[in-house]
This record gives structure tokens, sequence and C-alpha cells, in this order.
């Protein structure tokens, strides 16, 4: 399958790191992390946690548009049937939550 391209909302500063639900219009899955949107930590705390949510790799995510926006597109590589059907759960508002 071919890479998969979403868009996020990023909420840095935020009490704990989740992943699920909309935000925006067009909705956009909402990634919610504890870091500061200072020198990239906020950007390298999404990749991670995304990473997590899909069950994949930091290395497979890329922010291609937004790196100092909230608002991000980014690409996931060689993805599947199945993290289709996990963004899809994602932004039906089912959290994804860490300790």
């Amino acid at each position: 399958m071919p890479d998969l391209v979403i868009e996020i909302r990023v909420r840095p500063n935020a009490s704990r790191n989740k992943v699920g639900g909309t935000a925006g219009d067009p909705p956009r899955l909402v990634v919610a992390v504890q870091a500061p949107a200072v020198d990239g930590k906020a950007n390298a705390a999404v990749i991670k946690e995304l990473a997590a949510a899909f069950g994949l790799r930091a290395r497979d995510f890329t922010i291609v548009h937004g790196e100092l926006s909230r608002d991000k597109r980014i690409i996931i590589s060689n993805s599947s049937v199945l993290i289709a059907a996990r963004y899809k759960e994602l932004l039906s508002g089912q959290l994804y939550l860490f300790t």
C-alpha cells in the first residue's frame, strides 16, 4: 500500500500525552503532548506518540507540512489497510492514552 497522508492538530503543554479525537474543519487528528513547542521538542514528542499509537517505528513518520504550526501534515511510510483503519478509529474519538 502506498504512503498514507494524515492531518493532525498538536496540543503542546498538555497534562498528559494522548492521541485521538478531532479538531477543526476539516477534521484533524488531535495529538496532545506534554512537551513545549520550543526547539522542536513538541514535534519529536508528536512523532513518538504517533508511532506508539499506530504500533510503528518513529522513522515511519515524516512531517511534510506545518513544522512550525499546530496543524501538520504527516506521511506514514509503507502503511497498510490496518494503519488506515487505526487512523479512522483514532479520529472517531477512541482515545489512545499513555502513562
